[in-house]
């Protein structure tokens, strides 16, 4: 009988809006209750590191906040296409990014806002060396020490065994830590995120994604078994977790979500089963006998054996009539059902039908999905049908040896060029599992493109659309590595001519698996710096002879195409939007998506060009400022938007 809590209420908000400032706190009868760490929400909402520690129930460590800061500090960078590296430049849907993955999740940020289905990483394990993402906040071996209370101002250390108790574990935690909760964000709202670990890190991982993604949203902990290590000395560790999160659960829960997966061998069944009804027709019995024989010749480990378990067939396919009946748990209803042969009433589960209502159980019968007894004494069967079922709810336990996919991997390449790939199979039924047809998939430690592999051949294989972003750090191959030996120069090499192979392996198969529908391509961009020059003078200090040398405001070397792309991200829109390159009036012009976009970077506008554009009414157009041969002839120029196309969002850069 009061009004609403609106301090609850805000608080939920913020929940949603960042996960990782909410904590427990107690209320007046010492009952805990959900609270805001206000500490890490001034961190959230601030520019700078903002100290100030509290105690609280969290995950902490020497380094924590300037991660933090980090995932929300801007940066002046953009994405630089490079064709010659790309297949499909022009209408492929996918995209490799070569760069640091902390730069590429900020300039993601605004065109890939809760636009992906499922972000999976396989991020560096934590072995104790030095990382090749040497982020700015990161700090020295000394001055961690130092920090952290491990070591006085005189170099002395305070405990022993220093690397152990902690700097590793928090050079780690700093790295992974901002990128998770950039990831997050891209995140659509039914979307989910993957991440491989190992044993070193699991426990800090799990709660770094409890603090990130909220506790609340946590799917499951998949385990991997990979492979048998005898030379270890007590006990062989050779599996791996995936930690799964959701990044809104009770979303999930209200749409009624429910995960599944095909059957394996569903769709060799279906094929037999056809087959035996073209060459038996309806003698159901013999072909009852045949699909018997035919699950019965898998081994005992072939998981096409449990397709036995439907052992009838009928004019629905293969179906088991022994399901159970009763309301699960008990205290389900109990109406009256007359035996469709005696008359008389059936016998009744001790729990209660399964079925609310009586209505509900005369259409389970009339649609064949209710198996009665001989009479009345026993309890009637629900009757499941093989080809009907939704599929089957994925186990939290795997078995997928690494030797194997060592193996294909170096066929595929024609050489050993990168150490322990993750199984591409083992990705393409998580990306099955977890995506529509027409989803994105984000893994920004690319690695070997495992998970491009596993879209590609998703989508040859099934007909779907599914897109890839990739991103690697262009990570220099060891100089004498195999990789090294055949040319490749970094990891990213390796990553693209991967996605190339498999392409081609795809291209050339059999029309059956593969329509001219397929995207086989990506669209290859490079995290660099920001196209505008650099400007080191401030208005004061600038004289009026200087200014002619501040007028080009494009980086030497920069195309028209590269400044096409930062208008791209600038604008919020995908970077795979389709563009076509046309000739205007003499000059060159950049249509991007039929007209949402049309942009002209020469050195020189005319207004022709201007009238020419804005009569084909785009959405959005854009020119270089410096095109213009005066402020008269922009201010001209967007009077003709106005006139023409007063839709049209007109800007220069």
């Amino acid at each position: 009988m009061t009004s609403p809590d609106l301090t609850d209420a805000n608080i939920d908000k913020l929940t949603e809006l960042f996960p990782s400032v909410v904590t427990e706190a107690l209320d007046a009868e010492g009952n805990p209750k959900k609270a805001i760490d206000f500490d890490l929400l001034r961190q959230e909402l601030s520019d700078h590191v903002v100290e100030g520690p509290q105690e609280r129930y969290q995950l902490d460590w020497p380094g924590k906040r300037a991660a933090a800061f980090a995932a929300n500090a801007p940066i002046a960078k953009t994405l630089r296409p490079v064709r010659e590296e790309s297949v499909d430049f022009d209408t492929t849907k996918n995209l490799f990014i070569e760069g640091d993955n902390l730069d590429a999740l900020k300039l993601l940020q605004e065109s890939y806002l809760g636009k992906v289905k499922l972000v999976y990483i396989d991020p560096p394990y934590n072995t104790g060396n030095d990382f090749v993402y040497s982020d700015d906040f990161a700090e020295t071996a000394e001055e961690y020490l130092l920090r952290s209370n491990q070591r006085d101002a005189n170099g002395a250390r305070l405990i022993s065994n220093a690397e152990s108790n902690g700097r590793f574990h928090s050079d780690w935690l700093s790295m992974i830590y901002p990128r998770l909760k950039l990831a997050r964000n891209l995140l659509a709202d039914d979307g989910y995120l993957i991440v491989s670990i190992d044993d070193a890190e699991f426990g800090n991982l799990h709660a770094v994604l409890d603090e990130v993604m909220g506790s609340a949203n946590e799917i499951a902990v998949l385990v991997w078994d990979r492979n048998r290590k005898n030379d270890a000395k007590y006990v062989s560790v050779g599996h791996e977790y995936m930690l799964i999160y959701a990044r809104n659960k009770a979303r999930l829960a209200d749409t009624g979500v429910r995960l599944r997966e095909p059957q394996q061998g569903i769709a060799e069944a279906r094929e037999f089963i056809s087959e035996l009804i073209e060459s038996k027709g309806d003698d159901w019995e013999e072909i009852q006998a045949a699909w018997r024989a035919w699950t019965r010749s898998f081994p005992a480990d072939d998981e096409r054996r449990k397709l036995g378990r439907f052992g009838k067939v009928g004019p629905k396919g293969p179906f088991r009539d022994d399901g159970d009946i009763s309301w699960p748990g008990g205290g389900g209803p109990k109406y009256e059902v007359l035996h469709p042969k005696t008359g008389k009433p059936t016998k009744v589960p001790a729990g209660g039908w399964v079925y609310p209502k009586r209505e509900s159980f005369d259409a389970a019968v009339a649609s064949g999905r209710v198996t009665f007894g001989p009479d009345e004494s026993t309890l009637p069967r629900q009757t499941r049908y093989l080809f009907e079922s939704p599929g089957l709810v994925m186990t939290s336990v795997h078995y997928s040896y690494a030797q194997t996919a060592a193996v294909e991997f170096k066929e595929l390449m024609e050489g050993r060029v990168f150490d322990n790939p993750k199984n591409w199979k083992d990705l393409r039924r998580l990306v099955q599992y977890f995506t529509g047809p027409e989803d994105i998939v984000l893994d920004f430690f690319a690695g070997s493109a495992s998970t491009a592999h596993a879209v590609l051949d998703l989508n040859a294989s099934t007909g779907s659309s599914r897109r890839f972003i990739m991103v690697q750090l262009d990570e220099v191959a060891p100089a004498k590595s195999p990789a090294a030996a055949a040319g490749y120069e970094t990891i990213a090499d390796i990553s693209r001519d991967r996605i190339r192979r498999v392409g081609s392996r795809l291209a050339s198969g059999s029309s059956k698996q593969l329509n001219e529908t397929i995207d086989l391509g990506f669209r290859a961009l490079k995290v660099d710096t920001t196209n505008m020059a650099d400007v080191w003078r401030t208005p004061v200090a600038t004289d009026q002879l200087a200014l002619a040398d501040l007028e080009v405001s494009v980086k030497p070397g920069r195309s028209a195409e590269d400044l096409l792309f930062q208008v791209l991200l600038d604008w919020g829109l995908e970077l795979t939007m389709p563009i076509t390159i046309e000739q205007i009036d003499g000059h060159e012009v950049f249509v991007v998506e039929d007209g949402a976009l049309i942009a002209c970077f020469d050195a020189e506008v005319r207004p022709e060009l201007v009238r020419i554009i804005a009569g084909r009414e785009p959405l959005r157009a854009v020119f270089r400022d410096s095109g213009f041969a005066s402020d008269d002839a922009r201010i001209n120029a967007e009077q003709v938007f106005r006139e023409v196309s007063p839709a049209t969002d007109v800007r220069a850069i």
